[in-house]
């Protein structure tokens, strides 16, 4: 495909995401009918996808209006793209530009079309940030790192790296975790290179892997309340810790046990039905569903879909998330409670809401990973029951 056929395609999911069908649907309705497109077409239309997600409200302004083909306007001119080398209707690209195309649009003025944020997110993200605000969100309008797990059960990071580079895939240490390897180059290598196919390496993102790292203590039976996908058990089974994963949405842990063999490691895989009531453990990690404002570069059409009231309705989620999962703190223990949240609302609020309402509890530790060039944003507070 030509890069004018590939802005094509990407005009086409842009409308169809307009028209309400989720980006990932769109992305695999198009590659469906799409069959002559390569990898590295698809690659190169879904970063023009998620560019202009990230960058909706700017993208829009830029662009003079809200369609796929003005959105991809926007971002062009954001790039400071020739666009007359691109809308020139050849090989499929998309149609030269009238003059009223070149006319329309400027430059964002407007404090939430420069962050790229829901005008009413903003009070609560300065609130959050203080004077860090502006550049997160900066920071979330671009690409995240790429970022590897070194199952540290199988190998040392630094032989990772070296036979990853055998492969043709770049890395470096990642600051937030020693356990993390952010790649800088061949990243679309690593699903058939020989550390991925043998359980030495996972995706995951730094901040992530700080959460399980920072798990203070040896051999603990570890319960994963909000396990999900599995990547923070896997993570603290490979630190030597016997770990217990569960979630209400028990499909979401269904590639759990194949993870597990692959990773060398053992985990019991508990439902809400199984779990015993009576069950306790020396750490239960509750990573809550929450906005995922720390992670919107990866999942951009969070931040425009997310509105006031779902908001409020997760933090109830979190409050009762975390009154239920105390109840399997052995004595002695500590419970974990963390979001990939920016939001104050979502973190330190939940954290101190929680002791107030249980005072037998005390909040030891509170710490934010602010969105940046190595990891997404994240927060994690540990609480231990008074004696």
């Amino acid at each position: 495909m030509t890069p004018g056929a590939r802005v094509s395609a990407a005009i086409e999911i842009l409308d169809m995401i307009a028209e309400g069908t989720p980006v990932e649907r769109a992305l695999t309705n198009w590659a469906r009918g799409s069959r002559f497109a390569g990898s590295k077409d698809r690659a190169a239309v879904r970063d023009h996808v998620f560019d202009v997600q990230r960058n909706l409200a700017s993208d829009r302004v830029r662009g003079g209006g809200a369609s796929g083909r003005q959105l991809m306007l926007g971002r062009l001119r954001a790039q400071d793209a020739d666009l007359d080398q691109i809308f020139n209707a050849a090989g499929h690209a998309p149609s030269p530009l009238s003059d009223a195309e070149r006319t329309a649009g400027h430059v964002p003025e407007a404090q939430s079309d420069q962050w790229n944020l829901p005008e009413w997110v903003i009070p609560e993200f300065e609130r959050s940030l203080g004077d860090k605000a502006e550049a997160a969100a900066l920071q979330l309008q671009n690409r995240a790192p790429i970022t590897l797990r070194v199952n540290v059960a199988r190998a040392k990071p630094s032989d990772v790296a070296a036979q990853l580079a055998i492969e043709g895939i770049e890395t470096q240490p990642n600051p937030v975790c020693d356990t993390a390897l952010t790649i800088t180059e061949g990243p679309r290598k690593l699903r058939n290179s020989q550390p991925y196919l043998h359980g030495m390496v996972e995706l995951q993102d730094a901040a992530s892997q700080a959460i399980a790292s920072n798990v203070q203590g040896a051999s603990l039976k570890i319960l994963d309340y909000c396990a999900g996908g599995g990547g923070k058990a896997l993570a603290l089974a490979a630190l030597g810790h016997q770990v217990t994963a569960h979630d209400l949405n028990v499909a979401r842990m269904s590639d759990l046990p194949d993870r597990a063999v692959r990773a060398g490691v053992q985990i019991m895989v508990e439902t809400p039905d199984t779990l015993s009531p009576d069950a306790v453990f020396d750490v239960v990690l509750c990573d809550a569903p929450c906005s995922g404002s720390g992670a919107w570069r990866r999942s951009p059409a969070g931040k425009w879909t997310l509105t006031q009231d779902a908001l409020s309705g997760l933090t109830n989620t979190q409050d009762e998330i975390l009154d239920q999962a105390q109840q399997h703190v052995a004595p002695g223990g500590q419970l974990v409670f963390a979001t990939c949240s920016v939001l104050r609302c979502e973190n330190e609020d939940r954290a101190n809401a929680f002791v107030a309402r249980n005072p037998a509890w005390n909040c030891t530790d509170q710490t934010r990973i602010s969105v940046s060039d190595a990891s997404d944003g994240f927060f994690h507070a540990t609480f231990s029951k008074l004696v």
